[in-house]
């Protein structure tokens, strides 16, 4: 076969062609360039394009950060469809703020790119004890991040670019005045005004509707006065604890459990050590390290001359604030209390021994091994109760896989009753009343979203057939059949003439209300002199002072060219409010260098409606066309 390859190349090539062809009709060269580009398309900016591959890493790298500032933290919480697209976000906004930097001609020189790296502590880690960096180390760093340096610094001359743009609402002076005092003015300008507010509490009791009245509100908000559909139904529960009640455990198989098991019932072994540290972080600069390393190298050999000596060369020595009084004592521990390098070396050890110089993250140790905890060797009698539950707990699961899928098959196969499966499984058939779709407070099977809308679906309400089981927890499935059945109705206007009237004086109150506001309104604008108004108040978006925030949004947005301004603002529900602004006073001493309170508020300013506003403005102002798709 071989020698027909050789000898007739050209065919074979030919043949390749024809395989391979077929395969970019099909599928279409968009595919291949989508492997090759990194994905799908989820956004783009100002028609640069951000990739299903670049979001992924960029939400990797941002969970990387948050595991290595909070190591404790449970990561899969950043594991969600939520935690993901306000990374996706995050980068959207990043994105624009490369292309307002690009389009300002914003840049970083070399010096500002050098004295940025040198702040980096990651970086100042790498340098020599002359000073110079150590390269082969600073590549190493950034393989270890899939980097290079050219793109790191090229990322980090992006990263400044943008924060000059950022900076005219936070950070520096940098961008021009006018994006400045359009983000901070936004935030902390405040004004002095007086307000009037006609709530419509204030108007009930001149409210006094008609039945005619009554009756035509009913007519035209018939959908407000309709009672809920409601259901009575019968459900079985299968759990793990029907299915356990009548399991027996034979007691060979107890005791062969116990023989299988012996090792693990006895415990761990643990051992008991003391040690001297001399700390070395791992951030530390090289000759740092090597001072350390040759501290603790000077303090093992008088270890190893005067063995007897351990505890109190520990007391004077050891940097370890928590043993260092207790001559380095460490109590007893297990496998698994210390990092590995230590474990490692205590468990190596036999009683009495001294290892030698034991390097960890936290610097070098000179470990003494002092006793050994063996085991407790437990008694089958001692331990039955606890096998027992251990075997019946292993039982009851596998029974529990076996009778889930009878139960599955049954109530789907014999869907005009639950009893068949009741019977087969020895389950009790329970009942359940005047059940409508929405979930009530309790700890029955039939408060469970899932099971409610299986019962309130159109299979179950037309046909009266069984549900199909639904896993309303692990190891919990549950069935139902609907009884009876009350579809939802608009109620008699006798029996709701009360709630009725209740929402037409409501309604009517707050239509004086404002009609009041707006009067009062005309009349002060007129007359300002005559205007009966509350004391002054100070506002601003930081300090809203107990006001409506339509009402506080209201009085900085008037114009201030004459002033008082009258503003007049429907506050909806609450009724209406006649603002009169007096002063527009300055930021005062928040000039565009923020503090560090301000920039705290700043990151969360990002989200609020102020910060939308101002991602608008940089949107428009350099023309970025922005497309998110949706996922």
């Amino acid at each position: 076969m071989f020698d027909f390859v050789r000898k007739h190349t050209r065919v074979m090539q030919f043949l390749l062609f024809l395989l391979i062809f077929p395969s970019f009709v099909l599928f279409g060269l968009e595919g291949y360039n989508r492997f090759r580009e990194g994905g799908a398309t989820v956004a783009t900016v100002d028609g640069h394009s951000i990739t299903q591959a670049e979001w992924d890493a960029a939400h990797r790298s941002q969970v990387e950060r948050m595991r290595s500032s909070m190591p404790n933290v449970d990561v899969k919480m950043f594991d969600t469809p939520e935690a993901k697209y306000s990374t996706l976000e995050r980068m959207v906004r990043d994105r624009l703020l490369q292309v307002a930097a690009s389009k300002l001609h914003l840049g970083s020189s070399d010096a500002r790119l050098a004295a940025e790296l040198q702040q980096n502590p990651n970086i100042s880690a790498l340098r020599r004890a002359d000073g110079t960096l150590d390269m082969e180390r600073y590549r190493q760093l950034l393989a270890s991040q899939g980097m290079s340096p050219e793109s790191f610094e090229a990322q980090v001359r992006a990263d400044l670019a943008s924060r000059q743009v950022m900076s005219g609402v936070g950070v520096t002076s940098f961008s021009a005045s006018a994006l400045a005092d359009v983000t901070l003015n936004a935030f902390y300008e405040q004004r002095q005004v007086q307000v009037a507010r006609f709530a419509p509490s204030d108007f009930v009791a001149q409210i006094s509707p008609s039945d005619a009245e009554l009756e035509a509100y009913y007519k035209a908000n018939a959908d407000k006065f309709q009672s809920v559909e409601r259901a009575d139904i019968e459900y079985v529960v299968l759990n793990l604890a029907a299915v356990q009640k009548d399991i027996v455990v034979p007691e060979a198989e107890l005791k062969t459990y116990f023989e299988q098991n012996s090792a693990r019932l006895a415990g761990l072994e643990e051992r008991r050590a003391s040690h001297i540290l001399i700390n070395a972080d791992k951030a530390a600069s090289a000759a740092e390290r090597d001072a350390a390393r040759a501290k603790a190298q000077a303090l093992l050999a008088e270890v190893q001359k005067s063995p007897t000596q351990f505890a109190e060369l520990a007391r004077k020595n050891s940097q370890d604030t928590g043993s260092a009084a207790k001559g380095g004592d460490l109590d007893f521990f297990g496998r698994g209390a210390m990092v590995k390098p230590f474990e490692d070396a205590a468990f190596a050890l036999k009683k009495g021994e001294t290892s030698g110089l034991v390097e960890t993250e936290f610097g070098f140790h000179i470990i003494r091994l002092t006793d050994i905890k063996q085991p407790e060797q437990k008694s089958f009698e001692s331990q039955r109760a606890k096998l027992e539950l251990e075997v019946r707990a292993q039982l009851a699961q596998r029974k529990f896989a076996e009778a889930a899928e009878q139960f599955t098959n049954l109530v789907y196969e014999q869907s005009d009753s639950l009893k068949p499966a009741a019977d087969r499984l020895k389950l009790d058939v329970q009942r359940a009343t005047n059940l409508s779709r929405e979930v009530v407070a309790g700890n029955t099977a039939v408060n469970n979203p899932k099971l409610l809308a299986a019962v309130f679906s159109q299979d179950s309400i037309e046909k009266k057939r069984n549900t199909e089981a639904v896993e309303l927890a692990p190891n919990v499935l549950a069935a139902a059949r609907i009884i009876s059945y009350n579809p939802a109705r608009t109620l008699p206007l006798d029996e709701v003439k009360a709630r009725v009237r209740e929402q037409v004086v409501a309604q009517q109150a707050g239509e004086r209300a404002r009609s009041e506001g707006a009067a009062k309104l005309a009349e002060w604008k007129a007359s300002p002199d005559a205007a009966k108004l509350p004391a002054a108040i100070v506002v601003s978006r930081e300090s809203k002072q107990a006001q409506p925030t339509a009402l506080v949004e209201a009085a900085l947005r008037a114009s201030t060219q004459a002033l008082p301004a009258w503003v007049g603002v429907d506050l909806g529900s609450s009724g209406y409010a006649v603002v009169k602004v007096e002063k527009v006073l300055p930021r005062g001493d928040k000039d565009a260098t923020a503090t560090t309170r301000e920039r705290e508020q700043y990151a969360q300013w990002w989200a609020s409606a102020e910060g939308l506003a101002y991602y608008k403005l940089l949107k428009e102002k350099f023309k970025a066309e922005i497309k998110i798709a949706r996922l």
